[in-house]
């Protein structure tokens, strides 16, 4: 029996226009499938069931990472001008205090109004994302409540609480939805890092001659200290929570020994080079 091969090579030397005809013209049989490739894809794309649930899962994907990304910038936004709020309250001396604070209390309202609020917009809602992407603006809102608590102490003598920070934010979300609210552990790792400036807020009273005011000081961080003490342990950020408490008790320690060393010398009043003295020693100790 003759092959195909044999019989295509039979036909092109019956005619020279025979070698350009296809070979069913010739009578040999193709033994090519029909179909076509690209029908077979589309057919196979159309019929697979998972294709459209997975494209929910990239768009949902996408849409989180782009959210994170917000968060993270406007987390930085809200850092860098928290402490700009702090440095304004460090210019507090015995005759420029209100003015400090007047200007400071414009300070926080801006970085409420202004960055803060960009990330109430990100996470409202009744389907935030607040807890899944906390990472991503946590460090923002610590700098925030030690901000506004700072200035608070300054103010009025007392701790800001929870429940009166987030009450400046309920503004910032839109009525017909869930407000943003901080969150106690940002809370309270941020209430960590106010002792520090309360630290420093006591020597510069030392320094100053105002020892009832670092004595109040004083007295404060105690307090706050042997609170956080018995909360602490039972955090879920306990790691973080505990090397806070530890700078705590740090700052806590200098303060003492700051309004100590006045009480046991007797002096009325702090000299000038006395002052000078308690700013050398902290840079000191902050340096190592």
């Amino acid at each position: 029996m003759c092959t195909t091969k044999m019989l295509a090579r039979s036909a092109r030397r019956l005619s020279p226009m025979a070698a350009k005809r296809p070979l069913t013209q010739l009578g040999v049989p193709n033994k090519r499938p029909a179909t076509s490739a690209n029908c077979s894809t589309t057919t196979m794309v159309a019929e697979n069931p998972f294709k459209e649930e997975f494209e929910k899962y990239r768009d949902h994907l996408n849409e989180m990472n782009d959210k994170r990304e917000r968060l993270v910038k406007a987390s930085r936004d809200v850092t860098q001008n928290s402490k700009k709020v702090i440095f304004q309250v460090h210019r507090i001396g015995k005759h420029n205090q209100q003015t400090v604070l007047n200007q400071a209390e414009k300070d926080i309202e801006g970085v409420t109004t202004q960055h803060v609020s960009r990330i109430t917009k990100e996470l409202q809602g009744s389907d935030n994302d607040s807890w899944k992407l906390r990472r991503a603006y946590s460090p923002g809102m610590q700098e925030y409540v030690e901000a506004a608590t700072v200035l608070e102490f300054c103010k009025t003598g007392t701790l800001l609480t929870l429940a009166d920070l987030n009450n400046r934010l309920t503004k910032l979300s839109d009525p017909s939805t869930r407000p943003f609210k901080i969150n106690l552990s940002d809370y309270l790792l941020g209430i960590g890092d106010l002792t520090g400036e309360l630290m420093r807020l006591a020597i510069s009273r030392v320094a100053d001659g105002e020892v009832e005011v670092a004595n109040t000081i004083c007295n404060f961080v105690r307090d706050l200290y042997k609170d956080l003490s018995l909360v602490a342990p039972i955090m879920d950020d306990n790691y973080e929570m505990n090397k806070k408490m530890e700078t705590m008790l740090q700052s806590l320690v200098k303060i003492e020994n700051a309004c100590y060393a006045v009480r046991v010398r007797g002096s009325e009043y702090i000299t000038d080079a006395q002052g000078e003295q308690y700013r050398y020693t902290l840079a000191l100790d902050e340096e190592g």
